[in-house]
């Protein structure tokens, strides 16, 4: 299943139509019509909307929900998701268990590129960040907070943030996500 054919399925799931999504995400009509049909290929801060709108986790949006004990993602099964604007790529490394609320991300940077502003999470969301080579500039709510590689920072993820590479070299980090304070 296609991104736009995911969104279509949630979307109808919560039975909204396009303009009471839209009110909900501020993502126009038309795109997500156009998302929707294949048309256009989101960036990962239109989907983190899109998400929010919603009332789902990116990786909820993004992929398939199953539950296990035993879940094996081999590394060409993940779900990767690459930004078609910036080349911000998106690996999925965990099971998603909307139950858990646990999410474990591998994301890569092009030089110079931007993930986008994302909007913020559900109030108890904290989010975790290794940086294992690069350099990242964090921001959150507009504060800038430089991490080299090995460097790690936790923060309360209720903020706008974005996630900017500043080197000159490819930047990659794992993030975890965790939302099961969360009611």
């Amino acid at each position: 299943m296609n991104f736009g054919q995911r969104l279509k399925q949630e979307r109808k799931k919560r039975d909204l139509t396009l303009d009471e999504l839209q009110q909900k995400c501020g993502v126009s009509r038309s795109m997500l019509s156009k998302i929707e049909r294949g048309e256009k290929n989101p960036t990962i801060a239109v989907v983190a909307e899109i998400a929010r709108g919603l009332d789902v986790t990116v990786s909820q949006l993004l992929g398939e929900d199953e539950e296990q004990e035993v879940i094996m993602i081999k590394k060409d099964q993940r779900y990767t998701y690459k930004d078609p604007a910036s080349g911000f790529e998106r690996h999925v490394l965990s099971p998603i268990l909307p139950a858990k609320g646990i999410e474990f991300i591998l994301n890569i940077i092009p030089a110079g590129q931007s993930s986008g502003k994302f909007p913020p999470h559900p109030k108890g969301t904290k989010e975790y960040i290794t940086v294992t080579s690069g350099t990242l500039n964090l921001e959150l709510n507009g504060k800038p907070h430089v991490l080299n590689e090995g460097d790690s920072i936790y923060f309360d993820a209720d903020v706008y943030h974005q996630f900017t590479n500043i080197g000159n070299c490819e930047c990659s980090y794992y993030l975890v996500i965790d939302s099961r304070t969360i009611k």
